[in-house]
């Protein structure tokens, strides 16, 4: 099946699931990142149990802070 990850379509096996997916993308500390499928954002607790099906578009998105503010 074809699941576009980060805007590059893969080809995958049939039945990835999410967790399998983060590992094999190789995703810096999973437990930091919002998974966006289809754009619809999900849960953590529900991660487990996604199962990814051809077409899906997978986003990894991180939460970026820091800068410095100068008056």
């Amino acid at each position: 099946m074809t699941i576009t990850v980060s805007g590059n379509k893969k080809e995958f096996e049939d039945g990835l699931t999410l967790p399998r997916l983060i590992e094999l993308e190789n995703v810096e500390t999973p437990q930091y990142v919002t998974v966006s499928i289809n754009e619809e954002f999900i849960a953590k607790d529900a991660e487990e149990s996604v199962v990814l099906k051809d077409g899906d578009v997978v986003e990894f998105l991180y939460f970026m802070g820091g800068g410095q503010y100068d008056r």
